[in-house]
């Protein structure tokens, strides 16, 4: 029987553990036959399994996080913690692997590949110049994405970032939104900013952004550059069109890398046959370089239920999987 103790530090232990222990007891019963023990701000873990054990630890640290940016913990929040580390084979002990840190956040959490898949697409950046992630919703494509190029900027394996996508009027017209072209604009780039948030300090985020080391811009932006040392995201890339699509893998100069996400059952084009994306799946996979990592419903991190209603939409749809 393997034990490992756990010291609750800079939050209150019952906001932590739920009333009456309702959070505490919801963990033990996703790690069974793991048993949960807490006296005051001290937890004792007991198991067969020591990588269980380290799992659930990694569980109490992730939720000691939220609670110390949110100041309380919600039963969704702990269902979706639950979730990153039961998916795939997140219980079966596999921490190392299925728990990679990408990238330590300034509020000391982490960000790690929680599932196979988004390990796979850690592997494939580090490993490839250019890669594809194709996938629904919620997998955590463009979380990882930015997570993998903060790290290498961190690392000084790039002098920047610049992260882009096309601002497609999806059944809403960008004439009748209030303000200027940028003000217009930056509702389609605001989740590249709220990942960005996580995970540099705002005055660092504001300073690398005066000074061009990160930058944030629609796609049609990105025509005429020629990009050097440069860590480049193209998010929601199924609404890039061909040429689009064409326009920015060409913009790659020396010592950049690249990675592309997107869904291809959400594209907003007129019509499908005008996706970049679907296209560069058919021509661009045999080129040495070039990675093709592949989500699926398995992969959600987000709230427990959008897993089943990507379910319910595959059911009530003619759209081909990938």
């Amino acid at each position: 029987m393997a034990e490992k103790n756990i010291n609750i530090e800079g939050v209150e232990p019952l906001l932590l553990f739920g009333f009456n222990d309702t959070y505490l007891r919801k963990i033990e019963a996703a790690f069974v036959p793991a048993q949960i023990t807490a006296r005051g701000n001290r937890i004792l873990l007991r198991g067969e399994n020591p990588d269980v054990l380290e799992l659930i630890d990694r569980v109490f640290r992730e939720l000691t996080v939220i609670l110390n940016r949110n100041g309380n913990l919600t039963e969704n929040d702990v269902d979706t913690v639950l979730a990153l580390f039961t998916s795939g084979d997140g219980a079966t002990g596999n921490v190392t692997k299925i728990n990679d840190v990408v990238l330590y956040t300034p509020a000391g959490g982490t960000v790690r590949a929680r599932t196979e898949n988004q390990l796979r697409l850690v592997e494939a950046a580090r490993g490839s110049d250019v890669v594809f992630a194709i996938g629904p919703a919620g997998t955590g494509k463009t979380y990882t994405a930015v997570a993998l190029a903060v790290a290498a900027l961190h690392a000084r394996e790039v002098k920047r970032i610049i992260l882009c996508r096309p601002a497609v009027e999806a059944g809403e017209k960008l004439g009748f939104l209030p303000g200027d072209f940028r003000e217009k604009i930056d509702p389609y780039l605001r989740p590249l900013y709220d990942a960005l948030e996580d995970m540099l300090s705002r005055d660092r985020l504001r300073a690398f952004m005066e000074q061009n080391i990160v930058e944030i811009v629609p796609l049609a932006y990105m025509r005429g550059r020629t990009l050097h040392s440069a860590f480049v995201i193209l998010d929601e890339a199924q609404n890039a069109t061909t040429q689009q699509m064409k326009m920015f893998l060409t913009r790659l100069g020396v010592n950049s890398r690249a990675i592309i996400t997107g869904d291809a059952t959400q594209i907003d084009l007129p019509s499908r046959s005008q996706s970049g994306l679907l296209q560069a799946r058919t021509i661009l996979e045999q080129i040495e370089g070039i990675d093709f990592v592949y989500f699926d419903r398995s992969d959600v991190v987000r709230h427990r239920l959008v897993m089943d209603i990507i379910d319910a939409y595959e059911r009530s749809t003619d759209e081909p999987e990938y």
